[in-house]
This record gives C-alpha cells, sequence and structure tokens, in this order.
C-alpha cells in the first residue's frame, strides 16, 4: 500500500508504504522518495522487495522500518491464488481488535460503506501546486534529476462505513491509488462526474459483492506509543475477494 506522498521533516517529498512480510508480519516502510527511486527500485503491488533499514528513536510503533532506498530489490509477485489466505489472518472485525493487540496496522472488512467526494477549493488547490512545485524542486537537487510535480487531485474523498459491530466510522481517504484511479476514470469517461460515479460503483458495488477490505494505519503522532488513543487513519481500499481469486487496490501511512 502506498500513501499519498506528503512532505517529510526535512521538506522533501515522500511516500509512506506498508507492506506484510513472508512471516505474515506487517512492515511500514518509510520515508520511500518514491517518484525519483531508479526504476529497477520500484515495486509493483503484490511484489515482494528485498531491503535495508533501520530503526527510528521517534517512531516506536513496532512494525516501523526506516529504509535505506539504495537497497531496494523488487522481486517476484505474489500469486493470485495465495493472496487471501495470506492476508486474511490480519483481517480484524473491528478497529478496536487492533488496539487490542498493540497492532499499528490493520485490514478491515466493512459490512457497508458510502464512497463519497468534495471538491476543493480554487485556492487550495493552488496552494496545492506551490507546495508540490517546491517538493518536485527539492527532490531535482537531491536526485539531480529533474521531478515533475504531482499534480493535486481537485477532490478529498471521504468514506463512511460500518464494521461488523454495526458501529458507523467515517474517514477521509489518503490512497494514493484513489487519487489516481479518478484521474484514470476521468480520463477514460471524459467528465470528473462520470470518473467519480465509475469510481463510486466499483467500491460500492464491485468491491463490496466480491470482497473489499480497508487498510488503516495510526497517525505517527497520535497513537499509543506517544500516550494518546491511536488515530487510525483510511490509507487502502483493496480488492480482496473471499476466494482466491481476486486483486488488489493499493493505496500506508
Amino acid at each position: 500500500m502506498k500513501a499519498l506522498p506528503h512532505r517529510s521533516s526535512n521538506y522533501a517529498e515522500t511516500v509512506c508504504c506498508a507492506g506484510v512480510g513472508r512471516d505474515g508480519k506487517w512492515r511500514r516502510l518509510y520515508p520511500v522518495q518514491f517518484r525519483i527511486l531508479d526504476d529497477d527500485k520500484k515495486f509493483k503491488r503484490w511484489q515482494w522487495i528485498r531491503y535495508s533499514y533501520t530503526t527510528s528513536t521517534k517512531d516506536r510503533r513496532i512494525e516501523s522500518q526506516k529504509v535505506v532506498p539504495e537497497s531496494i530489490a523488487p522481486g517476484a509477485l505474489v500469486k493470485q491464488k495465495e493472496r487471501v489466505n495470506f492476508l486474511n489472518p490480519l483481517i480484524r472485525e473491528v478497529l478496536s481488535a487492533a488496539n487490542d493487540k498493540d497492532e499499528s496496522l490493520t485490514l478491515i472488512r466493512p459490512k457497508s460503506i458510502n464512497f463519497s467526494w468534495k471538491q476543493k477549493s480554487d485556492e487550495d488547490i493552488s496552494k496545492e501546486r506551490i507546495k508540490h512545485a517546491e517538493l518536485a524542486n527539492q527532490l531535482s537537487l537531491l536526485d539531480a534529476t529533474e521531478a515533475k510535480p504531482l499534480t493535486p487531485c481537485p477532490y478529498v474523498f471521504r468514506l463512511k462505513w460500518y464494521d461488523q459491530s454495526d458501529k458507523e466510522h467515517n474517514h477521509t481517504c489518503d490512497d494514493w491509488e484513489t487519487s489516481t484511479a479518478f484521474f484514470r476514470r476521468r480520463k477514460f469517461h471524459g467528465t470528473d462526474s462520470d470518473g467519480l460515479l465509475s469510481l463510486k460503483h466499483t467500491y460500492e458495488k464491485e468491491f463490496m459483492q466480491k470482497g473489499l477490505a480497508l487498510a488503516f494505519s495510526t497517525h505517527s503522532r497520535r497513537n499509543v506509543t506517544f500516550g494518546t488513543p491511536n488515530q487510525w487513519l483510511l490509507v487502502g481500499m483493496i480488492r480482496l475477494d473471499d476466494s482466491p481469486q481476486g486483486d488488489f487496490l493499493l493505496g500506508g501511512n
């Protein structure tokens, strides 16, 4: 899973990713400057990777690993028939179950969802364009190659969903793949509205009928390791069929 690119503490653009090791345990990989990685280091969805990492004194979440970018080595893809059984042990019925297990990453199968969006103001989009231009310039300075500014998504995506105990939740979607999917749908259908309705149908109908898992990460500063209750962020909308026939729509903190 890949969260939307954000500005790191040193004002560079980074992406926080999450995945699962062969031991069935979560990994949070950060800070990955994904857009300026060499092509042979850019990993795909459902792809095994090898990498070296260090631990951070600032992030005490047990799943977190500070990646050495030069060490990333993508490998084979996980076979489709293996995906459901591989991730099923990580699925929780409610977020409180993840809290009880001291997890800061988890998957939840929702009972029902309502996918919606809100258009950003021209001022907000303008500010984002400036920020992304600054980050792209920083990336170019670090990598000595030209990095294109990220195009801001004109919408904020939200999800109202119910867990298996019928409790209502509302989250903003921080999934990079959802924003990317919107641009693809808009290009294919020709208008914002048709692209958005297509995306809504995919999540609410197709994914819910065949299998949907929501991926969550705790906030980097608002979690139990800082002495506060966990704030859970929605970082992935994942197609994960009940039978081993599905696919993964990625999006991690």
